[in-house]
């Protein structure tokens, strides 16, 4: 069984932007530049079945494309324990308008709600292992960080799966924004990988 979230898929060139902050924090574990994106709702583990069920509902959806402005690192802790670096992305209208599409979507297609606040961020790294006063360092050091913002013409279903030093992950379909389904690529046929 996969494991699927939905998230907006990152340009290269942005991608590049951040993977120039990986470094200079012993005991982080980088996320690779080609596993960035900005989760939109975590899904998990479903059945072959319930995926083109999810599939559906989210090709129904209809947005427009909006710009993405990210800005500032931070961090995430639970329990006292910083546990990932971040960077922040903007929560415009737009993006809080799909986030809330996408969450309606599939809990009409069967899904419990999210539970979680909405945070929209890129995760740069698992920091359990990194000393707290060097991490606070580096998020200071580094808060002006602003690339200049990116066009957001499509949102994915993504798969995770586990490998050995980090999980894959892969837009197994592209939606794009505006309401234009022309260059969708829906699950039909792809039972066999999930």
């Amino acid at each position: 069984m996969p494991r699927l979230f939905v998230a907006l898929p990152l340009p290269e060139a942005l991608r590049e932007q951040l993977s120039d902050l990986a470094g200079g924090l012993p005991g982080a574990r980088w996320v690779p530049p080609e596993n960035y994106h900005l989760t939109l709702r975590f899904i998990g583990e479903v059945e072959g079945w319930r995926a083109d069920e999810l599939d559906e509902a989210l090709a129904g959806i209809r947005a427009r494309p909006f710009d993405l402005q990210l800005a500032g690192l931070d961090i995430f802790e639970k329990a006292g324990r910083i546990h990932s670096l971040h960077v922040k992305a903007e929560r415009g209208e737009r993006l809080a308008h799909l986030q809330s599409k996408v969450e309606t979507a599939l809990q009409r297609a069967g899904l419990p709600p999210e539970r979680r606040r909405f945070a929209p961020h890129v995760t740069l790294a698992r920091t359990d292992k990194v000393a707290p006063d060097k991490l606070i360092g580096f998020v200071q050091a580094h808060n002006l960080f602003r690339p200049p913002p990116v066009a957001v013409e499509r949102f994915s279903l993504f798969s995770s799966r586990l490998g050995k030093e980090q999980a894959h992950y892969e837009a197994e379909v592209d939606y794009p924004l505006e309401g234009d389904d022309a260059g969708r690529s829906g699950l039909a046929g792809r039972e066999a990988e999930f």
